[in-house]
């Protein structure tokens, strides 16, 4: 049976998430949207790019460091936005962020954290910062002078949710669906059924409510409401031209996530965005689109000039980094990566993770023949 201190490679940490985490959690944090085309691309993409392995080229130096907006990182590799992450782990943003600064990687706190962003300031770290466009501007304009008066150096704005995808796994749990009694029994049933996460997680980690926009509930709903308020609340209305309401309000980096294409990438360029993310939401949002690894080199060959590409997506090893950073990434972020290790064991078990990433991309550096992320470029990768 697997074990904690025998977890080695982050499908591991996923074997451990599931039999930690209540169903209701894992599924929602492990599945995608509809039939889950898009999140099979997104690894097997990755998993189909093949390395071209080099000999005798003197690889005794090694640079896996990057700069992001700004911000020197030990490695390209920085930790994405995941909403509800206190209830994969006691306090889950605080844990993460700690995790991320020991690592010297940028960690992004999710709008829809369970702790605030002012929470995780207090504890000492300053994570960027993700926001949903939603149709309550003046609330926005809220949370962006909060997060400003945290210290967060960068926003994160997610621009690929304005409507939230068909997550099949999250009816067929219980999570989304089920009300009064039949959600009583489930949901009780679930953490009953899973008591270390029930002691750990559901007793000692609350609060449980969105800190962030905790302020917009109210004071009874539940994580079924509060996924209902959010469903509500995304707003289809949104074009380029609302950065500029953003840009009034946030003088700091700014960074478009959710980009698939080539033309909405150098229309991030046209509103002054200082960075890209490549990304499909996981696979949780349009099923049936490309992966992306698939979207980035057209992406990175007609803005890579004019801002920073990073990839998020499909990401579970330090091989997958550098092939991603071949094909002209600057740095990627992973996702359900660090959920699985926040659920397995905490922030030791994320840092552990992220130590594992950084040993992989060592070694892929090392037998390919590249001495420095910086310099990747296709020739890393076997064409045959």
């Amino acid at each position: 049976m697997m074990t904690l201190r025998r977890a080695a490679s982050v499908a591991d940490y996923r074997v451990l998430a599931r039999r930690r985490l209540p169903r209701i959690f894992f599924e929602y944090i492990d599945g995608g949207a509809n039939d889950e085309v898009t999140l099979r691309r997104n690894v097997a993409d990755l998993e189909s790019l093949a390395l071209r392995q080099r000999v005798m080229r003197d690889m005794s130096g090694l640079d896996m460091s990057v700069e992001c907006l700004g911000q020197r990182l030990t490695m390209p590799v920085g930790l994405s936005p995941v909403g509800m992450a206190g209830m994969f782990g006691r306090r889950g943003e605080i844990q993460v962020a700690r995790a991320a600064a020991a690592a010297g990687v940028p960690y992004c706190i999710s709008t829809v954290g369970v702790c605030s962003v002012e929470e995780v300031a207090r504890a000492g770290y300053f994570p960027w910062f993700q926001l949903y466009i939603l149709k309550d501007r003046g609330y926005m304009r809220e949370l962006l002078r909060r997060a400003k008066a945290a210290g967060c150096p960068a926003l994160v704005l997610t621009v690929d949710l304005p409507v939230p995808g068909a997550r099949y796994r999250d009816v067929r749990s219980g999570f989304r669906g089920l009300t009064g009694l039949r959600a009583l029994v489930n949901h009780g049933w679930d953490g009953f059924t899973h008591p270390r996460w029930l002691w750990d997680v559901w007793v000692r980690g609350r609060p449980h409510t969105l800190g962030s926009v905790a302020g917009a509930l109210k004071d009874d709903q539940n994580t079924g409401d509060i996924l209902t308020w959010i469903s509500n609340n995304f707003d289809r209305s949104i074009t380029w031209k609302d950065l500029d309401w953003v840009r009034a309000e946030w003088d700091r980096p700014i960074v478009i996530k959710g980009v698939l294409d080539a033309e909405d990438a150098r229309d991030a360029v046209k509103v002054g965005a200082q960075a890209v993310v490549v990304s499909n939401h996981g696979g949780r949002q349009l099923d049936g689109v490309r992966s992306s690894i698939a979207a980035l080199p057209a992406i990175a060959q007609a803005v890579g000039g004019d801002l920073e590409v990073y990839l998020d997506g499909g990401v579970r090893s330090g091989l997958d980094v550098l092939k991603a950073l071949a094909l002209g990434a600057r740095t990627c972020f992973v996702g359900r990566a660090w959920v699985y290790a926040l659920a397995a064991g905490g922030h030791a078990a994320v840092t552990r993770m992220l130590g594992t990433l950084r040993s992989e991309l060592e070694v892929a550096m090392v037998l390919t023949g590249c001495r420095s992320v910086r310099e990747a470029g296709r020739e890393l990768l076997d064409r045959g």
